[in-house]
């Protein structure tokens, strides 16, 4: 097992920051799609998202070295970890309540160990790992509710919606690691979004037309999602990243769906199934043995007794 850094308390304090900025970002989008278009609403967001980069970018003379393969990896980046998750899921938010939503959203570390084992030669998918996934997806399928995919409703197909879009995030993860390689973490989130944006202003306007909010509420939720909860949000990630690693990031993972679903209760009165809770345990549950580092904590302390 790949050992994790110790967390220090100023780690601690961001990475609950992150989770608290991630699990808010449910209930904006949710509040902005009560005025605007959800294609619209995405656009919006990687615009104003990719400006703010930018604008960092240049003030702390972040070094650039982008070429020509980048540029690709831009584009695809931009698709994958933008694009798609993001219409996806703001799509879905319009059928379904925000605290299931980042339930849901919670299943990108599930697929992120699939995917990288497909893709990548130097993550295998280990015995401990597949029953990991094995537990996730169970999480899911108890979230979703057997009887609800049968029905294939709107509700159902907004659930499949958001599902879909995690794991496009990570196929994403796989993307990064082969085309932005060398780029400065800044630069390439700045340059994913305006990738991302070269898709989807033209299908705003396309499909929407030029849509600007009118309600100061609506405008209030665009800057959250856009400014805090992904430019922002961009940088505390790689932030923590750097002080935690990757392993610890997963603790955010859980940390996400309790704040959206305590904001969804609290400002548009949702309730979840008791599935929901159920699954996200199941859930919690694969992603904890797919961290390892309990089993192993438990394995040492067995074999101290003996």
């Amino acid at each position: 097992m790949t050992s994790q850094k110790t967390i220090s308390p100023r780690a601690w304090a961001e990475l609950i920051l992150l989770s608290a900025i991630w699990g808010g970002s449910f209930l904006a989008i949710r509040t902005a799609l009560d005025e605007i278009p959800f294609v619209t609403s995405v656009a919006y967001r990687v615009a104003i998202a990719a400006a703010a980069l930018w604008t960092v970018a240049l003030i702390r003379r972040a070094p650039l070295g982008i070429t020509r393969a980048h540029l690709v990896g831009f584009l695809g980046m931009g698709v994958l970890n933008n694009v798609i998750p993001f219409t996806l899921m703001a799509w879905g938010q319009l059928h379904i309540e925000s605290g299931l939503t980042s339930i849901l959203n919670a299943t990108t570390a599930i697929f992120g160990v699939l995917v990288a084992a497909i893709f990548l030669a130097d993550e295998r998918l280990t015995p401990r790992k597949l029953i990991g996934v094995g537990i996730g997806f169970m999480g899911v399928a108890t979230a979703i509710g057997l009887g609800t995919l049968m029905q294939f409703d709107l509700r159902s197909l907004a659930q499949v919606a958001v599902v879909t879009g995690t794991l496009s995030y990570a196929l994403a993860g796989v993307w990064a690691r082969h085309w932005l390689a060398g780029l400065s973490p800044l630069v390439a989130a700045a340059g994913m979004l305006s990738g991302a944006s070269l898709v989807m202003i033209p299908a705003a306007l396309f499909l929407d037309g030029a849509v600007v909010p009118q309600n100061p509420i609506t405008w209030a939720a665009i800057l959250y999602y856009a400014l805090i909860a992904t430019a922002f949000a961009y940088m505390l990630y790689f932030r923590v990243l750097g002080m935690a690693g990757s392993g610890n990031l997963m603790l955010c993972t859980l940390m996400v769906p309790p704040v959206a679903i305590t904001l969804g209760a609290w400002i548009r009165d949702e309730t979840l199934d008791p599935n929901a809770y159920a699954g996200f345990a199941a859930l919690a549950l694969g992603l904890v043995i797919l961290d390892g580092r309990v089993m192993a904590r438990l394995r040492a302390r067995a074999r101290a007794r003996s």
